[in-house]
């Protein structure tokens, strides 16, 4: 396999090499500006290239090829097919296309690992693939190679249980709290449900600029919600005055924030959510559990094992940890039981715990490193603004950072006249160009024009730039990797 630390896929030639070298790869190289507006806008010239892609936003070659196969199998000439894990997704799918489409839906067993074909109008395809988006519930791609294979599955119960154990001595809480998914979003979407089943009717509440699809799923599964994208002080005292007059199903946040790297004030949002009998639900993904501590506040932890967890980028998953001491931990807790199907694929399940072997001093070592470069990034004159947890809503973030810990491995950058720099900047940096987050190696990405490329007006007036590079930090030495910013910095007009 390819050495990205010291060989990355930063080249034209690149574009669409899994990033990394595997069938089974989260991320493919976009490696220049306009690549990323390419795909974006369905370009042929980039689209023809791709041998993969984020899982949720590109259908993996395993997926396509099982789709066809269901389709040959099960579908009608007019019809398209997506494969989910289980009867009880494909049936959530289906119920989900009719109330969104009007369109018939079908639902049929492909006969192994209770892997199910959705069957719908081939016009419907667009509102399919926003399904697979948001709520990350299809079938991975080691799944789909052994339907395609015949493969039996294998006994991974031993290895589901490391996980739960690795995840539950990080977060402080016994196995019995931590609930296995097969991505981060399902997981959340799983939380989402549960707190629908128990709330039923309320809206919840966003505080503030999330990743894209927690607000989605918030916005079109469910009562809908509420949204305050600065995350502010100012944002807090109206939240407190919203929730004085209407109950809502629960306040979700991010700790820190993706890609602003904003901290909210957890204590505030905490004495708020008890007061008003609301749950807290917090994803930490971008800092880790070696870095932070939101049990002291949050009721549900959601944290997506894709990132730096599993840190190489070749398998997804996801985890809810669910606070043993929160007032609402057990009604949850039961809530998740009765909706939850372990749905980690076994081999998933193999290859995220051979990968998280060493994710505490991996996430460290990052974090160590993504700091001095965004304390060196903020004092070179063409960079305008870095957002990073050391650098803005430092105290709040504080509040909750463990003994040892450091900042995470995220940053994000806004360069000087923003239009003219930042192509060139982008096209000569010398690091992988993909989405992903929290690989050992150092990714980067426009991350608005990937994750808002539909809604950019919105996205600025949120505060995120349409210009806004993405960075995680891998563990190149910091030195290394400031004389590759400088000199992409240096290839500025």
């Amino acid at each position: 396999m390819r050495d990205l630390l010291e060989h990355p896929l930063w080249r034209p030639e690149d574009l669409g090499a899994p990033i990394p070298d595997s069938p089974h790869a989260v991320s493919a190289c976009l490696p220049t500006w306009r690549d990323n507006v390419g795909y974006e806008e369905h370009d042929p010239r980039v689209h023809s290239r791709l041998t993969t892609g984020y899982p949720r936003f590109v259908y993996n070659a395993f997926c396509r090829r099982l789709f066809d196969e269901c389709r040959r199998r099960f579908a009608r000439d007019d019809e398209s097919c997506l494969a989910v894990p289980s009867a009880g997704v494909a049936e959530r799918c289906a119920r989900w296309l009719r109330d969104r489409t009007g369109s018939p839906t079908g639902v049929r067993a492909w006969g192994a690992h209770d892997v199910h074909a959705v069957t719908f109008p081939a016009v419907a395809a667009d509102e399919a693939r926003a399904w697979w988006q948001h709520t990350g519930d299809g079938v991975s791609s080691r799944l789909a190679e052994a339907c395609l294979d015949g493969r039996s599955a294998v006994d991974a119960s031993a290895v589901r249980d490391a996980l739960r154990s690795r995840i539950a001595e990080a977060a402080g809480v016994t196995s019995e709290d931590v609930f296995l998914f097969s991505c981060g979003m399902t997981a959340a979407c799983a939380v989402h449900r549960a707190l629908t089943d128990l709330c039923p009717g309320r809206k919840s509440v966003q505080f503030g600029f999330p990743y894209v699809d927690t607000l989605k799923i918030q916005e079109k599964f469910g009562p809908g919600a509420h949204f305050f994208p600065c995350g502010d002080a100012d944002e807090l005292a109206q939240l407190a005055a919203l929730i004085r007059t209407e109950r809502v199903g629960g306040l979700w946040t991010e700790f820190p924030s993706n890609p602003l790297l904003a901290s909210p004030d957890l204590e505030r949002l905490a004495t708020l959510a008890r007061r008003h009998e609301a749950p807290l639900i917090v994803d930490d993904t971008i800092a880790g559990w070696p870095n932070v501590d939101v049990l002291q506040a949050a009721d549900v932890v959601t944290t997506s094992l894709t990132k730096s967890f599993s840190g190489v980028g070749d398998v997804t998953g996801g985890a809810v940890v669910v606070n043993p001491r929160s007032a609402f931990g057990g009604e949850i807790a039961s809530a998740l039981r009765r909706g939850w199907e372990d749905l980690l694929w076994g081999e998933d399940a193999i290859v995220l715990e051979r990968n998280s072997c060493d994710f505490a001093p991996r996430v460290l070592s990052m974090s160590a490193g993504a700091e001095t470069l965004a304390e060196w990034l903020s004092r070179h004159p063409r960079v305008a603004e870095v957002s990073y947890p050391s650098l803005r809503t430092a105290a709040e973030y504080r509040a909750f950072q463990r003994a040892g810990g450091g900042f995470g491995s995220l940053l994000s950058i806004v360069l000087h006249d923003a239009p003219r720099t930042t192509p060139a900047f982008f096209d000569a940096l010398r690091v992988s160009k993909g989405p992903n987050l929290g690989t050992s190696y150092t990714l980067a990405c426009p991350y608005t024009i990937l994750a808002h490329y539909r809604e950019l007006e919105f996205a600025e007036r949120c505060g995120v730039s349409r210009w806004l590079v993405r960075v995680s930090v891998g563990l190149e030495s910091p030195e290394d990797l400031i004389a590759r910013f400088d000199a992409a910095l240096s290839a500025t007009p």
